[in-house]
């Protein structure tokens, strides 16, 4: 119990908010306050006070949070430490995933030849996916990201060109390819940010000076699927991430376009763990 309080209050402090700290531990609003109150009373501590709307942290709090991030820490390094004991067949993997066309095919080889291994994968944008992995959420991710922190292992998984996915009815899509100035008549519909995909679109069609008729953002990519069947407008996707559909196609745009690279992590300390390091090795193309 004393941890999971301490979770709780770990995670409202750092994120300066009870309502994104629920959400993160996938908790009610009231089961986390009433775990930080419950500590704060049975040790006669304020570890928050309230000033003009604000929460913020007391400075026991502030003395507390190192020691109890040290506590949490040891906790997912003992748990990851039992997933990855014993025989290989018996563990389990965590997988946090931008893009389902590379790394599905990498666990269905993976599944192949470790079939009891239990595997679970969680979707986001390449920002959520790297803070999973760094929050020990993860022990794999994918990225379209290349990273820089020197805690991270990666390899590339490959590389995609953007590419304009229209509905079949739509004018542009009796083309063979599609021009960056054609847009400029297009609803275009968008990742959130923090999506890679929307990162290179920005900077496309600013260096095109192309501005669309208008845009609405949606927060997903099977969404953005959806959108576009139902004929609300445009987007833009890596190549090989749009899913057949009759009522969609897939056209290239002329000349040199920027290309979604994905990239796989994982920690470095982690990096010689059999689950990961079996993982990894998934990951390198049949010949």
């Amino acid at each position: 119990m004393l941890v999971t309080q301490l979770k709780a209050f770990f995670t409202v402090a750092r994120l300066g908010s009870v309502t994104l700290a629920a959400k993160h531990l996938s908790l009610s609003q009231p089961t986390v306050t009433t775990q930080i109150r419950a500590l704060e009373e049975h040790y006669g501590v304020e570890l928050f006070r309230r000033e003009g709307g604000r929460l913020l942290i007391s400075d026991a709090g502030v003395q507390l949070m190192p020691r109890v991030h040290q506590l949490l820490q040891q906790e997912i390094d003992l748990e990851f430490a039992l997933r990855n004991a014993g025989e290989l067949q018996r563990g389990s993997l965590r997988i946090g995933a931008t893009a389902p066309y590379y790394v599905l095919d990498i666990v269905k080889r993976y599944r192949q030849q470790y079939p009891q291994v239990e595997i679970s994968i969680g979707a986001g944008n390449s920002r959520q996916m790297i803070d999973a992995l760094q929050e020990y959420r993860v022990d794999i991710a994918t990225s379209s990201h290349l990273e820089t922190d020197a805690r991270l292992h990666h390899i590339e998984l490959g590389a995609d060109p953007l590419a304009l996915v229209v509905h079949r009815d739509h004018p542009l899509a009796r083309r063979k390819t599609v021009a960056l100035s054609d847009l400029s008549g297009c609803v275009l519909l968008m990742r959130e940010r923090g999506s890679m995909t929307r990162q290179l679109t920005e900077q496309m069609l600013a260096e095109a000076q192309v501005q669309p008729l208008s845009s609405m953002e949606i927060a997903s990519r099977e969404a953005l699927r959806e959108a576009v069947i139902r004929q609300m407008g445009v987007s833009i996707f890596a190549a090989n991430e749009v899913c057949e559909h009759p009522e969609l196609k897939v056209l290239p745009f002329d000349g040199e376009v920027p290309q979604v690279r994905e990239y796989l992590y994982c920690l470095k300390d982690r990096r010689d763990s059999r689950l990961i390091d079996t993982f990894l090795v998934a990951c390198q193309r049949p010949a």
